[in-house]
C-alpha cells in the first residue's frame, strides 16, 4: 500500500496530467474551429515544435472528425479533410524544395562540389528599380552606373519583403518584377527566398509556393497544358491534390529568368483563359496568369535582366525592384566567408579596391567568385607573380586556372589531363562568338549544333569545364556560360586565336564574322572590331572589344603561350589602334561608346588622353579653345569615372555656354544634382536637356537653370522633357529666366501630365502674373509639389484669393510657400487667416516679405489656437509697414500659437511692439525658437523689455537677430544676464549697433561665467577698437566659454588686434 505521500505526490502528477492534457486539447481544438471558420484565410502553417508531437496532433483531428460525423456536419468534416489533405502537400513540398536550394554550386555546375546556401549566403542589395522599362546600356555599364548612383534617397528592399507595398503604397502587391544584370544573383536570391519558406524562417503565411524558371518551361513550349497539369509535372507529389483548392489559398510562382525565356508571350493577342483545369499552350497560360486571369489570387514574383523587362505589360506589373548586387561592405563580407584564410582575404580587398574597374565589376556576385579564385592562387604563390589589374588580365589568369586544375571529383590524386585544350576552346568559342552575336546567354541542341558542335561532346565540355560551360543544375539539356562577360571574353579569345592560325580554320565566309577583318594585320582586325563594336546595338560588343584590344598585349600572349600558334610584336599595332581610336572619340559617339573607347585605351595601356584633360582640370585652365572633340571625350570619362562620383555636377566649373553643355551633357545624366546656373544657356540647351530628362537612365533630380535667359521658348523645349513619364525630376530652379505667361503655363501643362515627382519648383523673378499662377494653384492639389517660390512674380491680391481657393478646396501637399517682394497688400494677405486655418492647408512655412502689407492684416495667427489643423512654423513679414498696431496684433495670437520661426525685420515698430512681443514670449515661452527684429526701432526700455522675457528658464528661443535697432552699450548688461540665466540661445546677432568697448567687456563677462550655451555672436560694425581685443583675447584663451563663431567684421581693431585674437583663439573668426 503506498503510503501518504506517494498518493499525494501521484494525485499532483495526476492532477497536472489533466490540465496540460485539457490544455492541449483545447488548443488544438481552437485551431481547428479557425480552419473551419467562414472567414478564416489561412492556418494550415505549423511550426518545427508541432511537427515533434505530429502524432497527437493527428490524434486530435480524428477525435474532431469523428465528432463532427457524429453530428451530422458533412460540410465541415469536408473542410476539415481539406485543410489537413492541404497540411500533408504542403509538407511534402517544402522537403522536396528545400533538398533543391538549400545547395549551391557557386559558379560550377553539377559536377562541381556544392556549399550549403544558407553558410555562404551574402545579402544582396535590392532597391526599388522604377517603372521597368528597358535600359539600352551594355550590363557592365550599367553596373558602373548604379556603382556612381547615390543611395541616399533609394529605397532598401529586403529579399523577406519582396511582396510588401512600399512607404505611402496602399495597393495590394500581387506582381513583382525584380531586374538585374546577368551575374548579379537574381537566381541566387530566388533560391534563397525559396528555402527560407521551405525551412521556416519566412514568409510563413505563404501556403504553397511553385518555382517555375523560364529556362525548363522553354522545353515545355510545344505542348498543350492546363495549369493542373503543369504544376503536377513539376511538382510530383501534387498528383492526388485537387489544384482548385490553391484558390483558397495564399500561392506565390516565382518566375526566374524572363530573359530567357523563348515563348513569345503575346499578351496582345493570346485568348483569355480562367480555368485551371481547361489544357491550352503554354505561352496563353502564362500570360493569363500573368495578367490575373488564371489564379488571380496567386502572388508573382519574376525575375530578368533589364533588357527583357519590356516583354511583361506595364500594367500587368505592380512593383518594380532592382538587384544592385553587392555594395562595399557586402563585397567584403563575401570575400571574408569565401576565402578561410582572414589575412588572405583582407590583401585580396585591398587588391580589388586598388583598382577601380576591378572594383566596381566585384558588384557582380559572380565576377567576386572569379576574382576570389585567381587572387587567392596568385597571391599564395611566389610574391614575384604579377597580380591582374586589368579585366582582360583578370580572365586570362581565371582560364588558364581551369586548364591545369584536376578535378575535385578525381579526389584520390590519379593524374588527369588538363581539363580544357586548344580544341576545347576553339569549339566553346565559336559558340560564345555566335550566340554573343545573337544576344543569347542561354543555348540549347540547337544551338550547339549551328556551331558545328555535337550534342554528345556538349556533357563532355560541361563535365570538363564546370566554371565555364555549365549543363543547368536540373535541366541536362540547357548550357550557359558561367558569366555573360566570360562569353565575350572566349569570343575574344576565339576570334584572336583564329586569326592567328595561319590557315585560317574559320573563313570570314562564316556570317558570325561578318565585318571583321581577317588574313590581314592586326591593327586591321582591331580596326574593323572597333568599327563592329561601335555599330552594333547596345553595346553587345563592347566588352568583347576590350578583351579582343587586352588579348594582344604582351602580359596576356605570355600568359596564353601554351596555346597561341605563333609569337606576334604587336606594339606598332596597338599604337594605330590606339590612334584609330582617338581618331573615332573625335567623332559624333554615343557617351556610352566613348567611354568604352576610353576602357578599350586602358586596356592598350594608353592613358595619354585622360592624363592631358586631368593636366588641364588640376592646372585650372580648361577653355573651349584648349579642347578638340576628343579631349572633351576624355573630360566626359574623366568626370563620369571619378572616384568621387558626380553626385553634383556644376557646369560654371568647365565651360559656361551651350556647348559646354552639349559635350558634358552625358555626366548631367549621371549626377544626381545639375547646377546650370548663370551660364549664359539659351532655348538650344533646354531642347538638349529634355532628351537627358526624359531618358530611362537620368539619374537627375535637382536641376538649378536660374539667371539663365531662357524666356518662353526655352521653357517649352525643357517641358518636353518634363512631361515625359520617364522624367523624375524632384526640384527644378528657374529664377531670373525670362519666363513670362506663356511659358509659366507651359511648365503647368509638363507637371499635369507627369504630376508624380517635381517636389519643389523655383520661378522667382520672373514676369509670370496672375493669370498664369492661377493655373499653377490650381494644380497644386494634384500634384507632389512641396516647396513653391514665386517671389517677385507679378503677383497680386486676385492671385492670393485663388490660391485659398485652390488649396482650401482639397487636400494638397504644399508646406513651404514663398510669395515675397509682390503687391498682394492688405486684402491679398488677408485670406491667409482663414487658409492656414483650413483641414486641407499643411504649409509650414510661408515668406510674404517686401508685399506691401500694413497693420491693418496683421490677423494671419489668429485662427492658430482653434484650429486643430494648423501646421504653419515660420512666417516672414519682414519690408512690411506692420507699425507696433501690426505687431501687437501677431504678438496677441502669438501667445497661443505653434509658431517657432518668426522675422519682422524692417516693420517700423517701436517699444510698444517689442513690448508686445515679450509679453507673448512671457505667456508662451516654449514655441518661438528663432526671433528676427533687425533694423526696428525698440530703445533700451524696449529691448530691456525683451530681454527680460529671455531670461525665463523656460524660454526655448535659441537664435536672435536684433541688428541695426540704434542700441548702446547699456543694454550689454540686461544681455549679460541673458547669457547666464538663458541655457536655450544658441545664436545672437547684435551687428550694426554702437556697442562699443565698453559694451563688449560688459556682454563677455556674461559668457565667461561658463553658464552660457551661445555659439554664435555677430559683432560687426559695432564700433569696436583695438583696446577691445585685450579683454576678447582673455575671455578666448581661457576657453570658458561655448563659442564656435564670432564675427568682428567692419570694426576697427588696429594692427595688432587680429594677430592677437587669431593667436590665442580656436574658434571660426571673421575679422
Amino acid at each position: 500500500q503506498l503510503d501518504q505521500n506517494q498518493q499525494m505526490y501521484l494525485s499532483d502528477t495526476l492532477k497536472t496530467f489533466e490540465e496540460r492534457y485539457m490544455t492541449f486539447v483545447k488548443e488544438e481544438m481552437k485551431k481547428i474551429s479557425r480552419f473551419l471558420s467562414p472567414d478564416h484565410i489561412g492556418g494550415i502553417e505549423r511550426s518545427e515544435e508541432e511537427e515533434d508531437s505530429r502524432d497527437a496532433r493527428e490524434a486530435t483531428v480524428k477525435i474532431a472528425l469523428h465528432i463532427l460525423k457524429g453530428m451530422k456536419e458533412p460540410n465541415l468534416v469536408e473542410q476539415l479533410v481539406k485543410v489537413e489533405r492541404a497540411f500533408s502537400h504542403q509538407k511534402k513540398l517544402k522537403q522536396s524544395l528545400k533538398s533543391k536550394s538549400e545547395q549551391v554550386f557557386e559558379g560550377i555546375a553539377k559536377h562541381g562540389n556544392p556549399s550549403l546556401l544558407n553558410k555562404i549566403y551574402t545579402e544582396l542589395y535590392i532597391t526599388e528599380g522604377g517603372t521597368g522599362t528597358p535600359n539600352i546600356d551594355h550590363e557592365v555599364r550599367q553596373i558602373e552606373a548604379s556603382y556612381k548612383g547615390s543611395v541616399a534617397e533609394e529605397t532598401q528592399i529586403y529579399l523577406d519583403d519582396i511582396f510588401k507595398p512600399l512607404p505611402g503604397q496602399d495597393r495590394r502587391i500581387r506582381t513583382v518584377l525584380t531586374k538585374g544584370i546577368a551575374g548579379i544573383g537574381k537566381t541566387v536570391s530566388v533560391q534563397k527566398f525559396i528555402l527560407d519558406w521551405a525551412d521556416g524562417r519566412s514568409n510563413q503565411d505563404v501556403h504553397f509556393m511553385f518555382p517555375l524558371p523560364f529556362r525548363e518551361l522553354n522545353q515545355m513550349m510545344n505542348e498543350l497544358y492546363s495549369m493542373e497539369n503543369l504544376l503536377c509535372c513539376f511538382f510530383k507529389d501534387l498528383l492526388d491534390l485537387e489544384i482548385s483548392v490553391l484558390e483558397d489559398y495564399k500561392v506565390v510562382f516565382v518566375f526566374d529568368g524572363l530573359d530567357e525565356c523563348r515563348l513569345p508571350l503575346n499578351f496582345k493577342n493570346n485568348k483569355r483563359c480562367s480555368d485551371i483545369t481547361k489544357p491550352a499552350p503554354l505561352d496563353i497560360l502564362l500570360t493569363n496568369l500573368i495578367q490575373g486571369n488564371l489564379l488571380p489570387s496567386a502572388l508573382l514574383w519574376i525575375t530578368s535582366r533589364p533588357a527583357a523587362a519590356s516583354r511583361l505589360p506595364p500594367t500587368c506589373i505592380d512593383q518594380v525592384t532592382e538587384v544592385r548586387g553587392f555594395n562595399d561592405p557586402e563585397k567584403e563580407e563575401y570575400f571574408y566567408k569565401r576565402i578561410s584564410d582572414q589575412s588572405m582575404a583582407g590583401r585580396i580587398i585591398q587588391h580589388v579596391k586598388s583598382s577601380r574597374s576591378l572594383h566596381i565589376m566585384c558588384h557582380i556576385p559572380v565576377f567576386c567568385w572569379i576574382t576570389a579564385t585567381v587572387l587567392e592562387r596568385l597571391l599564395s604563390e611566389a610574391k614575384s607573380r604579377q597580380v591582374p589589374k586589368s579585366l582582360t588580365e583578370m580572365y586570362t589568369h581565371f582560364l588558364i586556372f581551369q586548364t591545369v586544375q584536376r578535378h575535385d571529383k578525381y579526389a584520390e590524386g590519379n593524374a588527369m589531363d588538363p581539363c580544357l585544350t586548344k580544341e576545347n576552346i576553339l569549339f566553346l568559342g565559336k559558340l560564345a562568338f555566335q550566340q554573343l552575336r545573337k544576344g543569347n546567354l542561354i543555348f540549347y541542341e540547337n544551338d550547339l549544333r549551328e556551331c558545328g558542335m555535337e550534342v554528345k561532346d556538349a556533357s563532355v565540355y560541361s563535365g570538363v569545364c564546370t566554371q565555364i560551360f555549365r549543363e543547368d543544375l536540373y535541366q541536362s539539356n540547357v548550357y550557359c556560360f558561367v558569366h555573360l562577360s566570360f562569353q565575350e571574353y572566349l569570343s575574344a579569345l576565339f576570334v584572336y586565336l583564329s586569326w592567328l592560325s595561319s590557315k585560317g580554320q574559320y573563313q570570314e565566309s562564316d556570317a558570325a564574322f561578318e565585318g571583321l577583318c581577317w588574313n590581314s594585320t592586326l591593327f586591321d582586325l582591331h580596326k574593323s572590331a572597333v568599327d563592329l563594336a561601335l555599330r552594333s546595338q547596345h553595346g553587345r560588343l563592347d566588352l568583347f572589344l576590350q578583351f579582343l584590344l587586352g588579348l594582344s598585349l604582351e602580359s596576356n600572349q605570355n600568359l596564353l603561350r601554351d596555346l597561341l600558334t605563333q609569337e606576334v610584336s604587336a606594339e606598332e599595332s596597338h599604337q594605330e589602334t590606339s590612334n584609330y581610336i582617338k581618331q573615332k572619340l573625335g567623332e559624333n559617339l554615343r557617351p556610352d561608346q566613348s567611354i568604352n573607347l576610353f576602357h578599350c585605351l586602358h586596356e592598350l595601356n594608353d592613358h595619354s588622353l585622360v592624363q592631358e584633360i586631368q593636366g588641364y582640370l588640376s592646372s585650372r585652365n580648361l577653355s573651349p579653345e584648349n579642347l578638340s572633340p576628343a579631349h572633351w571625350s576624355a573630360l566626359v570619362f574623366v568626370l563620369l569615372t571619378s572616384d568621387e562620383g558626380m553626385e553634383v555636377f556644376d557646369l560654371r566649373k568647365y565651360v559656361r555656354s551651350d556647348e559646354g553643355f552639349r559635350r558634358l551633357k552625358s555626366v548631367a545624366r549621371a549626377s544626381r544634382t545639375v547646377i546650370l546656373s548663370d551660364c549664359g544657356l539659351t532655348k538650344t540647351t533646354c531642347r538638349s536637356l529634355a532628351g537627358v530628362l526624359a531618358s530611362n537612365s537620368c539619374a537627375t533630380r535637382v536641376l538649378d537653370l536660374g539667371y539663365n535667359d531662357l524666356q518662353d521658348k526655352g521653357v517649352k523645349q525643357l517641358c518636353y522633357g518634363l512631361r515625359n513619364p520617364q522624367c523624375q525630376l524632384e526640384t527644378l530652379k528657374l529664377q531670373f529666366c525670362g519666363i513670362r505667361r506663356e511659358g509659366c503655363s507651359s511648365l503647368v501643362s509638363a507637371i499635369r501630365s507627369n504630376p508624380s515627382h517635381l517636389r519643389e519648383l523655383d520661378l522667382s523673378f520672373n514676369y509670370t502674373g496672375n493669370d498664369a499662377l492661377t493655373v499653377l494653384f490650381a494644380l497644386l492639389p494634384d500634384c507632389r509639389i512641396e516647396t513653391l517660390r514665386i517671389s517677385s512674380c507679378n503677383m497680386t491680391k486676385e492671385g492670393c484669393a485663388f490660391l485659398e481657393s485652390a488649396i482650401s478646396s482639397k487636400p494638397c501637399h504644399l508646406r513651404k510657400l514663398d510669395l515675397s517682394n509682390n503687391s498682394i497688400g492688405d486684402y491679398g494677405a488677408g485670406v491667409f487667416s482663414s487658409l492656414l486655418s483650413s483641414e486641407h492647408c499643411k504649409i509650414e512655412h510661408l515668406w510674404l516679405e517686401k508685399c506691401n502689407i500694413t497693420w491693418k492684416s496683421c490677423k494671419i495667427l489668429e485662427g492658430a489656437s482653434t484650429s486643430m489643423s494648423w501646421s504653419l512654423k515660420e512666417l516672414d513679414l519682414s519690408d512690411n509697414d506692420l507699425q507696433d498696431s501690426g505687431v501687437k496684433s501677431l504678438a496677441y495670437d502669438l501667445k497661443s500659437c505653434r509658431l517657432q520661426k518668426l522675422r519682422l525685420s524692417n516693420c517700423c515698430f517701436t517699444q510698444r511692439g517689442f513690448s508686445a512681443l515679450a509679453s507673448a514670449l512671457r505667456m508662451n515661452p516654449s514655441c518661438l525658437k528663432e526671433l528676427d527684429v533687425c533694423k526696428n526701432f525698440p530703445g533700451s526700455a524696449g529691448m530691456v523689455d525683451l530681454l527680460s522675457a529671455l531670461q525665463q528658464p523656460t524660454c526655448a528661443l535659441h537664435t536672435l537677430l536684433v541688428e541695426h535697432c540704434g542700441l548702446g552699450s547699456e543694454i550689454c548688461t540686461s544681455l549679460a544676464t541673458v547669457l547666464t540665466r538663458n541655457s536655450s540661445l544658441r545664436e545672437l546677432s547684435l551687428s550694426s549697433n554702437e556697442i562699443g568697448d565698453m559694451g563688449v567687456k560688459t556682454l563677455f563677462t556674461g559668457l565667461q561665467t561658463g553658464l552660457s550655451s551661445l555659439e554664435t555672436l555677430r559683432l560687426a560694425n559695432c564700433s569696436l577698437t583695438e583696446s577691445s581685443c585685450d579683454i576678447l583675447a582673455s575671455v578666448l584663451s581661457s576657453n570658458s566659454t561655448s563659442l564656435l563663431e564670432l564675427d568682428l567684421s567692419r570694426n576697427n581693431l588696429g594692427p595688432y588686434g587680429p594677430t592677437v585674437l587669431c593667436s590665442v583663439s580656436t574658434i571660426n573668426l571673421t575679422l
